[in-house]
């Protein structure tokens, strides 16, 4: 039997409110990125401050896309029955976004937090993988495009959504949420993040509830317990008439109970008792954090209607992604070898805790040790720099042996620390590249993290590619 497509030009036509091409054919994808356009696909010609998609529209057709979705025809290309003309392509985008949801029967969970969005997010769709047709958002596509595009790619048949749901200003969830409008909400937990941005961190917790106005009554909330603003989150839910509200966390009498936590390098074995069943069930991603985020998941499982107990069993298959603390072994020129911990994509007060917790259980082999590779947290208005400042003590809990950092704001952390701990603090992370190449020895454990405009990724490429400072006992202890 032949798939049905995602698409027809009907559907599309009839969804963004476009005039009917004439033409008929069909779509089994949506993209916005003409450099992984794939045949078949429909793709968006967005417009941004640097860049505009429709100068692309000519090269992503020959190349097999079915057809584009644009605001003007694009030079050379008058008469083309692969056109679908719309007034504006974000808008369109946003429409055949909400006509993917408004189509589909299956249930969604949205999930949204100031940390472990896309940890629990993952966490979910492996859950909910091992019962039935399940479609997570790829990547962090959480924002005003990246959300209408994940549910414009929404197959007809599939039993389970799971959709990550990003703001860093009031109001944006409120915009994304009457279009995802989930069954289930999942606030993992709220922290200064992005308080540049707001007054307080109140107001943060109040903007993470925004997720709640997508919500019929007949949803359910899932929320940290463990969280100061868990009554402030319960609250907004309560005053959209949701009464399901499921907590998860260590405090007595919760939903989702965390009843002990064997944490290890390269995960852990996690006991939980979750709507009175007792489960015992092991983690592929070391950490405490991922410890809490699986609870979310099971708590939002529940909420669902799924099987907790196969969803337990699934999450020995989650593995730290790239940027997110993947674990690697990298060989060293002459024998030996360290360990590098990915956690480039970004940070924030309470990742880079998190991330520290995970360093301080990763025993380096003999003659080795723990390093810190650390970029400025961003997004923090004035109390950057005591928040920065404020990361030295659970660093050196950690058993840190040595601290590499860059950018204006780790000058303060930089600052704080004992004299033998400080290896360099220098401006970017370009600088910071050879300096850490150059120190790191057989043995070692290295922690790589940082806000993504610090871009710690290219120190994360380089240390995986060498070249290093020579020997692998070259640098100084």
């Amino acid at each position: 039997m032949t798939a049905r497509p995602l698409w027809t030009t009907a559907e599309i036509a009839a969804a963004t409110g476009s005039p009917p091409t004439g033409a008929s054919w069909t779509a089994d994808g949506v993209s916005i990125d003409s450099r992984t356009v794939r045949p078949g696909d429909l793709f968006v010609a967005l417009k941004g401050p640097n860049f505009d998609g429709h100068a692309f529209v000519g090269a992503v057709l020959a190349a097999g896309a079915a057809g584009a979705l644009v605001d003007h025809v694009p030079d050379g290309m008058t008469g083309s029955d692969r056109l679908v003309l719309v007034d504006d392509t974000l808008a369109a985008l946003t429409r055949l976004g909400r006509a993917g949801r408004d189509r589909t029967r299956a249930r969604v969970v949205a999930v949204t937090g100031s940390v472990g969005k896309t940890g629990t997010k993952e966490l979910l769709r492996l859950a909910l993988e091992a019962q039935g047709p399940t479609i997570a958002s790829a990547a962090s596509l959480n924002n005003h495009w990246g959300l209408p595009l994940s549910l414009a790619r929404v197959p007809r048949d599939v039993d389970w959504v799971v959709q990550e749901v990003g703001m860093n200003h009031a109001g944006e969830i409120a915009a994304l949420a009457p279009i995802a409008r989930p069954h289930v909400g999942v606030i993992t937990t709220v922290g200064p993040v992005h308080i540049e941005f707001f007054p307080s961190v109140e107001a943060i917790a109040d903007a993470k509830a925004e997720l709640f106005l997508g919500m019929t009554a007949e949803g359910a909330a899932v929320l940290n317990r463990d969280n100061p603003h868990f009554e402030r989150l319960a609250g907004h839910a309560r005053a959209r008439g949701i009464r399901r509200i499921l907590d998860f966390g260590a405090a007595p009498g919760v939903h989702a109970h965390l009843d002990a936590a064997e944490l290890g390098e390269t995960g852990s074995t996690v006991t939980a008792t979750v709507g009175g069943r007792r489960l015992r069930y092991t983690l592929g991603a070391p950490g405490r954090h991922w410890v809490l985020n699986s609870l979310a998941a099971l708590a939002a499982v529940d909420a669902l209607g799924a099987d907790v107990e196969v969803a337990a069993a699934a999450l020995a298959g989650i593995s730290a992604p790239a940027g997110r603390g993947a674990r690697r072994e990298v060989a060293l020129p002459g024998g030996g070898a360290f360990t590098l911990l990915d956690e480039s994509y970004n940070a924030n007060p309470a990742s880079m805790r998190a991330a520290f917790e995970v360093l301080a259980a990763t025993r380096p082999a003999p003659g080795g040790r723990r390093i810190a590779v650390l970029g400025d947290m961003r997004e923090l208005g004035e109390a950057g720099p005591r928040l920065h400042a404020a990361l030295a003590d659970p660093l050196i809990a950690a058993g840190i042996d040595i601290l590499f950092c860059c950018g204006p704001l780790m000058a303060h952390l930089d600052a704080s620390l004992p004299a033998a701990l400080r290896g360099a603090h220098v401006a970017t992370s370009d600088d910071l590249a050879p300096v850490v190449a150059s120190a790191v020895r057989s043995g070692d454990v290295v922690t790589v993290k940082g806000s993504l405009g610090t871009r710690m990724a290219p120190i994360v490429k380089r240390l995986q590619a060498g070249p290093w400072g020579g020997s692998p006992q070259a640098a100084a202890s």
